[in-house]
């Protein structure tokens, strides 16, 4: 890989605020509760990006919350849970052992997906899936354990799940602060939005390319 071509984002180790989730904060397909500031850093514009969608997060001691908004789509959506990766989806990578210098996965990393619709009755949903090459395997969630939430418009749609703690691999917000965390919005108009670095530097095996997440009140 040349200088020209690598990514800005590489050249940092970053920290991001979780902030701990405000009352109220059910999943119910409503985007007006997700403030400002429980959106993730749109550190895209590093590289000279800009964000085409919305990306929240938010804990407490029930779990993780996240949610994504993206507008001006015209394409319409294209989901399926038997390949997740493909169209229309976000995914959200954590290690609640928060061990940055790891390039393979242990078993305190998880993968989540979400996809806005492709879900009974044209719903939305929400699994884990392994990560490739991991060392150790966290457990798959079992379907239905992921609340799950969406709006979707003609030109768009807004998406939302909760994670509960009991499927968050070694969640432990007294004893472990600072977590992994990494999202992949992809889209089928826009392309891809990321936090740190895109497919080519292998995110999906590597979680040394992650983010730390620093839980705050």
């Amino acid at each position: 890989m040349s200088a020209a071509l690598v990514p800005n984002r590489l050249m940092f180790r970053f920290e991001v605020p979780v902030r701990r989730a405000p009352d109220g904060l059910g999943i119910d397909g409503h985007v007006a509760k997700w403030t400002d500031e429980l959106l993730f850093p749109p550190l895209c514009r590093l590289d000279g990006r800009q964000p085409f969608g919305r990306v929240w997060i938010a804990w407490s001691e029930a779990g993780l919350f996240v949610a994504c908004a993206v507008a001006g789509k015209r394409l319409p959506l294209r989901c399926s849970p038997q390949a997740y990766w493909k169209g229309d989806n976000l995914r959200l990578c954590t290690d609640m052992r928060g061990a940055r210098d790891i390039r393979r996965a242990s078993r305190f990393c998880q993968q989540f997906y979400f996809l806005p619709t492709g879900g009974p009755a044209g719903g939305p949903v929400g699994g884990s899936a392994r990560i490739l090459r991991a060392r150790e395997d966290a457990p798959i969630v079992p379907p239905g354990r992921i609340r799950v939430a969406a709006r979707v418009a003609d030109d768009g749609y807004f998406l939302e799940a909760h994670v509960p703690a009991d499927a968050l691999a070694g969640f432990d917000p007294e004893e472990h602060r600072r977590i992994g965390i990494y999202y992949m919005l992809e889209d089928g108009d826009f392309g891809q939005q990321y936090l740190t670095v895109g497919d080519d530097l292998g995110w999906y095996i590597d979680p040394s390319t992650w983010a730390t997440g620093v839980l705050v009140d």
